[in-house]
């Protein structure tokens, strides 16, 4: 039997010196800070087995939050407070973890969703340097999870998204529950261009693109209903964002390789079987994306709806998770990188999808011409077959114009 490759080892800090900063953004939350935080610290002080501080760090608030945060630095020794002339998440979990002295920088959110009883799981791998990136996951099979079936949906989406048009492999992007060690930091938040609430997911792709080791941790989580998130704004923001990394990727102006070089673990031998090679395995992937994309335009159409009213929506939503469909199964189906062919290969995407279009409504309208009583389900029957004829003529298209120079390998 083969051995398996050695990692080499790290050089943790011991348990008595590690120092774990966690975050806390606010953005006028005069109403809820100082009964958090003082939660937060009283549980820290007695369950962390590592020095800690609690960093306060105040997103440009208008009302009082900013001077609470001061007295609660002033009085609490383990609490220090920054402030922000701007507004963005991201923005504020940057320069506080890049200017951070801490082994260990972490974020969670100042309603406390999180059950506290996960901080020990999320930092202590970091600290004993088994990984390299943490995350709290609500998609967890233990995670007990309360919040509406709205919100829920859209969280699995949007994650279903990223998997497909990324190939992320982390469950939970948006959970507000992270925390990485503090090298990692210093090599990796450079290299993230996002202010606001795309900020989390770009991490993680980063750090998977990286080679890093992301570590996951079921936690019980409670949804606050006073949030205050848009969530058609921060879905279009995320959306863009995907789309930006998809560009980045493709064009190869991500510079994720020295990330990669500096900090990545070797691989270990592979021990189970991937995807299957060749024409199945693009089959099966082709599949996953079509499957994404549907997904992603019932989201997407259901969020403009509301707002831009149902043909708009329809059309938007369309165009949007065409282009999306076209980059996922450029980068994912056929494993095509860089930008070359781009322009052309995301033409034959819109091409097909015109095809699809004729095919679905002209397949309706012969078959209410000859038969103009027909039945509900002989409709629903018809546009099955059109949908997958449309699929197949989608499938060959684009392995023709851009699979080919692929290879049958991929």
């Amino acid at each position: 039997m083969a051995a398996l490759a050695t990692r080499p080892v790290r050089r943790p800090a011991t348990t008595k010196l590690a120092l774990i900063d966690i975050v806390v953004p606010v953005y006028n939350e005069a109403a809820d800070l100082e009964r958090s935080v003082r939660a937060l610290d009283a549980y820290l002080s007695n369950a962390l087995p590592y020095s800690y501080r609690v960093t306060i760090a105040d997103n440009a608030s208008v009302d009082g939050t900013w001077l609470i945060a001061q007295r609660l630095a002033n009085t609490l020794p383990h609490v220090a407070a920054v402030h922000l002339d701007e507004k963005g998440r991201g923005r504020a979990l940057k320069q506080v973890w890049l200017a951070s002295d801490a082994d260990v920088v972490a974020y969670m959110d100042v309603d406390l969703s999180t059950d506290l009883a996960a901080v020990l799981p999320l930092v202590a791998p970091l600290v004993s340097g088994h990984s390299d990136v943490a995350i709290g996951t609500r998609l967890a099979r233990t995670s007990r999870v309360i919040r509406g079936p709205k919100r829920e949906f859209i969280s699995r989406c949007y994650n279903l998204v990223l998997r497909t048009a990324l190939q992320a492999s982390f469950s939970d992007a948006q959970c507000g529950f992270k925390a990485m060690r503090s090298d990692v930091a210093q090599e990796l938040l450079p290299l993230v261009e996002d202010t606001n609430w795309f900020f989390d997911t770009e991490l993680l792709v980063l750090a998977q693109r990286a080679d890093l080791r992301i570590h996951e941790v079921p936690v019980d989580w409670v949804d606050d209903p006073g949030t205050t998130v848009d969530i058609l704004a921060t879905a279009t923001e995320d959306l863009r964002g995907v789309a930006r990394l998809i560009r980045g990727f493709a064009g190869g102006t991500i510079p994720v390789a020295r990330v990669q070089a500096e900090l990545a673990e070797p691989e270990l031998p592979a021990t189970v079987p991937g995807v299957p090679r060749g024409l199945l395995g693009q089959v099966l992937r082709f599949s996953v994306v079509g499957v994404t994309s549907t997904i992603a335009y019932f989201v997407l159409y259901m969020l403009l709806s509301a707002v831009t009213g149902d043909q708009i929506a329809n059309l938007v939503a369309q165009i949007v998770t065409a282009v999306a469909n076209t980059a996922a199964n450029r980068a994912f189906t056929f494993r095509v990188r860089g930008s070359k062919g781009l322009l052309k290969h995301h033409a034959t995407g819109l091409l097909a999808f015109a095809i699809a279009m004729v095919l679905t409504s002209g397949s309706l309208w012969v078959l209410h011409a000859a038969w103009p009583s027909v039945g509900e389900w002989v409709e629903v029957t018809v546009l099955m077959i059109a949908n997958l004829v449309a699929t197949l003529v989608r499938f060959l298209a684009l392995r023709f114009v851009i699979g080919r120079k692929a290879g049958a390998q991929v």
